[in-house]
This record gives structure tokens, C-alpha cells and sequence, in this order.
């Protein structure tokens, strides 16, 4: 997947498990003929040796056996004679504690192969671009003959030469029996290499990671094999790079792809990054798998899950959406709209920001804060105060890492569901892993509760698989061979994060789109940027069923169909569906109830102006007025309250009128126009009554009046003041608001 040079600037790779059997061919066959015969020292090659140095007047042979070689490179001693003694002691010994294989693989895990390169491993992928295995004949014999003469290993010189002892050593190998002449023929027409090949860079910014961490893992482990797939690591990469060429055009600089085993948490596919070394601007160096950096809106399917799991809220209970302001902090959703009630399950597909910022205030995020450590997100370091509700939105920094291996975590625990009969097992939330070996984590005792419960996985599932998919796949339904898949994409505060992550029974992927540096650009969302990227990486996977139903985690129970809450007796025509277990301590339907009208149901009636007989009792869905409002526009089944029969004595039922804009308490900051005066304040406020008047006061004086549609448009200094509406019938409302001089 990747190599990097050693601290020494020498190419030097851990030790293979075994030689291969070629090289220990070539290697005794050119170096020590006798080799599996001698005790570490060879007489007959020592007298040789020096005949053949008294002969020729000087040092032309040594004599040394690979053993000998062995003793020379771990000592890196001065070549004298006394030292020559030294080393053929060393050897007996060596030959007395290791086998003939073991003194091999010292051997070719060390020697020197020329320039910077140690080692038949490194030799092997520096000058063939293979592992050792897989060389030719042609291309053994010539790495057997350069610890010899490892000089010669110079692509601009001494080819010849070095072609010539390679040949040479093809034809001993035929004398020795190793090959047959044909083998040889062939072998020495293969040219010798022209340059040193580029070692792999598939996987960089995992290598990098590994180096870092390195330190952590056992120093006894002499060679790590990661977890990736080759391939689909290369397909990923080139993935990244395709969408990379046109998102830099917009300046979007960075990208990176994280795939995960659900079942094991290994890591199949990891680009860190895009990788571009050749342009320093754009930070392709940083591994965005491990950085921090704001998750947009990729934690709300884990908030919802936890709710289900406490029965605050059923699948399709309603959320409000309306303008909301809590202690200054006003979330908007991406659209600038409302829906003024949205079922839970919906505002989770459209990713909502006000319901999903409801939702965390029900579920406090003070408890959502050490939840999100107990599913595998460790980075929240500072205290739940400090991120607040717009922890829901991304006001808070997570890995890549660590997002994917809570998404991974989610899926294993549903997936062990009949394998742990409805029980569950604590080590299904654990980390990520790049290594192909692991610790076994499992043997843990099996608990009844959950973080969250198998029926709140599968309806949180069920909901991120109904978001709408980008591009062509938005018609993904209509084609039998499509794949399901649970997905979510998050966008930052200022355009900064765009992510995608989605998940299968077996499978998660994540991907994330932006600058490193933080630089925020125009249309970088995670629907628009990483999620072509996110389904172009799914059609590489195989396909899989989707999960299993856990209906032992499941009850039947009536709900309401407008609101989405347990059936009260008010509400008309329930539905009987499924709900998690723990649905039965969710609220009764606080939006039906019971009114009087006359036989037509036009007109709301007492029985203080119309006969009991001709009173008709009648369930009616009513939301609260600032819900309402927004909610009609959207729903025209929605049906307001009929008015009252003219002579009817009643007393007002309810909340009538609801102060929209500004909530209470709310501080305010009025920006400078651009002809440099301070702008107004826009009141808004909704009324159930239609065509009813609304007379406003700031502080007890008459500012104005409205009817139907209640907005008012007010010049305010700054201070604290109080607004007071007053409807036709006498209802009065008064808040409280702060106007912010800076």
C-alpha cells in the first residue's frame, strides 16, 4: 500500500516471513555452493580464497560464507584478518542457534543491494515494482549477484558487467540442476531494469498514520499488514481524484473516503486525502480521517435513536418548526423555511435544523453530550455547556474515525440482534481498526438495555434510507437492482465541511469534501459534494439484504395519524403500527380534542345558545397558533377551528394568540442599513381567529394594529422593553425583549 524511506535515508523494509525459494537458489548457488552442508565456516572456499590471493598478489576473494556475510553486517567492522577470525567463530555460532532457513532470511532482509536500498524486499519493489515472490528467474539472479558487488547497480554504468554476471549465474543454476536450459535461454533475454520504480503510494496518509502510532503497537512485531483491499483502496483513490478535478475548480481543495467492515470494524478503504504533493497550497499532506473538524449535521440520526430509546418521541411524532429563539441562539433551517410541525422521521430525511435543535432541548444536551463518548466520540474534550444546542448542528469537532466507527457500531448491534437473541453486547461499540489482526473483542456478558435499542436502530435506519438521493440516483427506487441504504450528509457553518455517510448491513462508507485549512466555499454542502461521491463508492460494494425487523423489541400499538403520538381518546381513527418497546412512555396526542359544533360543524356552539340536540361532539386537530401558521400553508387538509355561532357565551379555550418573533426574553442586535441608520425590528406574531385584530403596545403605548396577517415593523433604541398584544375579544399577551446597542 505504501513505503517510506528510514530514518538513515536507506530503503529498508522489516523481514519477510521465508525466503523464496528461487532466491535461495540463486543466493547459495553464486555465494555458497556448500551452504546447507558447512557448520558456518567453509574450508574448501577459505583455501580457495587464499590461492587465489597469493596467486593474483592481492585481496581478491574472502572466502565468506552467506553465515560469515550474516556475522560482517552485524558487527560493521573494519575488513582485517583477525577480524576474518572473528567472524568465522561468530559463525559456528550463529549455525549452532538458528537454522538454515533463519540465517537465509537475516541474509536477505539485510544485505546490501546497491544505492540506498537494503534487503531483498525493498531490492524487490525498488527495481522490478513486485514482491519477491513473484520475480522471474532473470530478475532472482540479478538481485542474488548484487550484495557481491553492489555497486554495479548503476543504471547509467556497469550494465554489461552486471549483465554478464546475472547470465553467469543462469548457467550455473543449470549445472547445479535448479533449471533446465530453456529456462536460461529465455531468462537471459530479459533486459535489465532501466530506472528504479516509485514504491506504491496507494494508502499514504495511512502509512504516515501508522508511523506516528507506530510507538503504541508491540516492538517485537517486525511487519504489520494492514486490513485495506488493494483494489478497492486503488478504485476508491481514483474515486476522489475524479470528483477532486472538478470541485477545484470551485477552490475545494480537499476530499477524502473511509470504508469500514461492519461486522469486524476493519478498515477496507482509506484515502486520507487527495494526493497532490505537487501542489504545496493545497495541504494534501493532512490526513482528514483523523482531524478534527465540525460534523455538520451527521449527528442527528444518533440523537434521534437515543430518543426513541427513551420513549420521548415515537417514529412520526410531530416536531415543531417554527422561528425559535432560546437564549439567543435562533437555528435556521438550510431552506430559510418552516413546516410549523414536522413528523420526527421527516425532519430527520430533510435534515432540519430547528426540530433536530427541539429535539436536543426535550433530550437535554447535557445528557447528549456523554452519550455521544459512550457510542465511540471522543472528541467533545470540553464540558456540554461549552457546545450547547448547536452541538446538533456541528457546533462541535469530530473525526472521520471515529463518526464512521459509531455508524459501524450502530449497524453491528442490529445485525447481532438474533445472533444474541435480543440481548446485546457491549463490544459492539468499539473502534476502527486498520490492521489486518486484531483483538478479539468479544467474550463480554450480554446486558437486556441498550445505548440504543434494536427497534430504535431500525426505524432510524428505516428514516435515513427514505433522504432523498442526489442526481440520478434520486429515482433509485424504480430499479429493482438498486441498494438501500441508511444515509446522511451534514454541511457546516459556513460552507466549510461537506459530508456524506451511509451505512448497509454490511458496509460503511464516509466521505467527507472541503479545504483543509478551513476555508469556506459557495455551494460546498455534503448533498452537493460528497454525496456523488458516497454512491459512486456503494456501486463498488456488493449488494446486501437490509436488515432484519426486530420485532421482539416491537409492540403494536394505536397511534394517532396526525400527530405521530400514542392514540389519546380524542383522536379520530388511529393507526395501528409498530413502535419500539419503549414508544409506551412517549405522550398521548396533546393536539386532539373535543369540541361542540352546530349539525353542519361550521360553528362552535354551547349548550348556553343551542339546543343539546343539536349539538354535534367532534374530534379536531388543532395545533397550537404559531405552529399553526405555518403549518396550514403546507397542509390543506389542515381545517382551523370553526368560529363560534354568533350569541354564544364562551369562555376562550386555549391559547389563542402566539407571539412568533421575538420569543421571550429574547436580546436582540439591530444591524446598520447601508445608508448607515439603524434598522427596525419586525414583530410577528400568529392569531387562530382569522380576520382578527391584534393592537400592539411597547411599553403601555399604542404603536399600531393588525389584522390577519400580524406583522409590525418598529423603530426601537436599544434597552429592555415590553410588548403587549391585545386581540378583539380582550385575550391579552405581554413578553419581555432586550435590544443589544452592540
Amino acid at each position: 500500500m505504501g513505503a517510506s524511506i528510514a530514518a538513515d535515508g536507506q530503503w529498508r523494509f522489516p523481514s519477510i516471513k521465508a525466503v523464496p525459494e528461487k532466491f535461495a537458489d540463486c543466493i547459495t548457488t553464486f555465494e555458497d555452493k556448500r551452504f546447507y552442508f558447512h557448520p558456518g565456516i567453509d574450508p574448501i572456499a577459505l583455501a580457495r580464497a587464499v590461492a587465489q590471493n597469493i596467486a593474483n598478489g592481492r585481496v581478491i576473494s574472502g572466502g565468506s560464507t552467506i553465515s560469515m556475510q550474516v556475522i560482517r553486517m552485524s558487527r560493521n567492522k573494519r575488513r582485517t584478518v583477525w577480524q576474518k577470525v572473528i567472524e568465522a567463530l561468530l559463525a559456528v555460532r550463529l549455525e549452532v542457534g538458528y537454522s538454515k532457513a533463519a540465517i537465509l532470511q537475516l541474509y536477505s532482509a539485510n544485505a546490501p543491494f546497491g544505492s540506498n536500498v537494503v534487503g531483498l524486499d525493498a531490492a524487490a519493489w525498488r527495481y522490478f515494482g513486485r514482491s519477491p515472490e513473484q520475480l522471474s528467474w532473470a530478475e532472482t539472479a540479478l538481485l542474488a549477484v548484487l550484495p557481491n558487488a553492489p555497486t554495479l547497480i548503476h543504471l547509467g554504468r556497469n550494465r554489461q558487467r552486471l549483465l554478464a554476471k546475472r547470465n553467469t549465474l543462469l548457467d550455473k543454476l543449470v549445472s547445479a540442476g535448479a533449471i533446465d536450459q530453456n529456462t536460461a535461454t529465455l531468462a537471459k533475454l530479459e533486459p535489465l531494469p532501466d530506472k528504479p520504480h516509485s514504491l506504491p503510494r496507494i494508502a499514504p496518509h495511512l502509512l504516515e498514520r501508522f508511523k506516528q502510532e507506530y510507538s503504541q503497537l508491540d516492538q517485537r512485531v517486525t511487519r504489520i499488514q494492514t486490513s485495506l483491499d488493494g483494489t478497492l483502496q486503488q478504485r476508491v483513490a481514483d474515486i476522489v481524484d475524479r470528483y477532486h478535478r472538478n470541485l477545484s475548480a470551485n477552490g475545494i481543495q480537499n476530499a477524502a473516503a473511509l470504508i469500514l467492515e461492519v461486522e469486524t470494524g476493519k478498515t477496507l478503504a482509506y484515502v486520507g486525502n487527495v494526493h497532490t504533493p505537487q501542489n504545496s497550497e493545497a495541504e494534501s499532506h493532512v490526513d482528514i480521517v483523523t482531524s478534527l473538524r465540525s460534523p455538520g449535521s451527521t449527528l442527528k440520526p444518533l440523537l434521534y435513536g437515543a430518543m426513541l430509546t427513551d420513549g420521548l418521541i415515537l417514529p412520526h411524532t410531530l416536531i415543531p418548526d417554527v422561528p425559535t429563539q432560546i437564549g439567543g441562539y435562533a437555528p435556521q433551517n438550510y431552506d430559510l423555511g418552516y413546516d410549523g410541525a414536522i413528523p420526527a422521521s421527516r425532519a430527520l430525511s430533510r435534515s432540519l435544523n430547528i426540530p433536530a435543535v427541539k429535539m436536543l432541548q426535550q433530550y437535554k444536551y447535557q445528557r447528549f453530550h456523554p452519550f455521544l463518548k459512550v457510542v465511540g466520540i471522543h472528541t467533545l474534550n470540553r464540558p456540554a455547556n461549552f457546545y450547547g444546542l448547536s452541538m446538533i448542528l456541528g457546533g462541535c469537532e469530530v473525526t472521520m474515525w471515529q463518526l464512521a466507527g459509531a455508524y459501524a457500531s450502530m449497524a453491528r448491534t442490529l445485525n447481532h440482534y438474533s445472533r444474541y437473541n435480543a440481548n446485546y453486547n457491549p463490544a459492539d461499540y468499539h473502534a476502527p481498526s486498520y490492521l489486518k489482526d486484531t483483538p478479539d473483542l468479544g467474550g463480554k456478558a450480554l446486558e437486556r438495555a441498550a445505548i440504543i435499542d434494536h427497534a430504535s436502530l431500525y426505524f432510524t435506519f428505516q428514516a435515513m434510507n427514505e433522504v432523498m438521493r442526489p442526481g440520478e440516483e434520486a429515482l433509485w427506487e424504480q430499479f429493482a437492482s438498486s441498494k438501500k441504504i441508511a444515509w446522511k450528509t451534514g454541511t457546516s457553518f459556513g460552507f466549510r465541511d461537506g459530508w456524506a455517510i451511509g451505512l448497509t448491513p454490511t458496509h460503511v462508507v464516509c466521505v467527507w469534501v472541503g479545504n483543509a485549512d478551513g476555508e469556506g466555499r459557495p455551494g460546498l454542502t455534503g448533498i452537493g459534494t460528497a454525496a456523488p461521491i458516497l454512491f459512486d463508492i456503494f456501486d463498488l460494494l456488493p449488494a446486501t439484504s437490509w436488515f432484519e425487523a426486530p420485532l421482539d423489541r416491537m409492540v403494536q400499538t394505536a397511534v394517532c395519524r396526525e400527530s405521530g403520538h400514542l392514540a389519546g381518546p380524542d383522536c379520530p381513527n388511529p393507526d395501528t403500527v409498530y413502535i419500539p418497546v419503549p414508544g409506551h412512555r412517549s405522550t398521548v396526542c396533546p393536539y386532539h380534542r373535543t369540541i361542540h359544533t352546530n349539525t353542519d360543524g361550521t360553528l362552535r356552539v354551547t349548550a348556553n345558545c343551542v339546543p343539546p340536540g343539536n349539538i354535534v361532539a367532534t374530534k379536531w386537530f388543532v395545533l397550537p397558533p404559531a405552529m399553526e401558521y405555518y403549518y396550514k400553508p403546507r397542509h390543506s387538509n389542515y381545517r382551523e377551528l370553526p368560529p363560534f355561532a354568533a350569541g354564544c357565551n364562551h369562555s376562550v379555550e386555549g391559547q389563542v394568540m402566539e407571539m412568533i418573533y421575538p420569543k421571550n426574553n429574547a436580546r436582540i442586535y439591530i444591524p446598520l442599513e447601508i445608508d448607515g441608520r439603524r434598522g427596525q425590528v419586525i414583530f410577528n406574531a400568529a392569531h387562530r381567529k382569522r380576520g382578527s385584530k391584534i393592537y400592539w403596545h411597547l411599553d403601555d403605548t399604542f404603536v399600531g394594529e393588525t389584522e390577519t396577517f400580524h406583522q409590525l415593523a418598529l423603530d426601537i433604541l436599544p434597552g429592555k422593553h415590553r410588548i403587549t398584544l391585545v386581540d378583539d375579544d380582550g385575550m391579552r399577551m405581554s413578553q419581555q425583549f432586550e435590544i443589544l446597542q452592540k
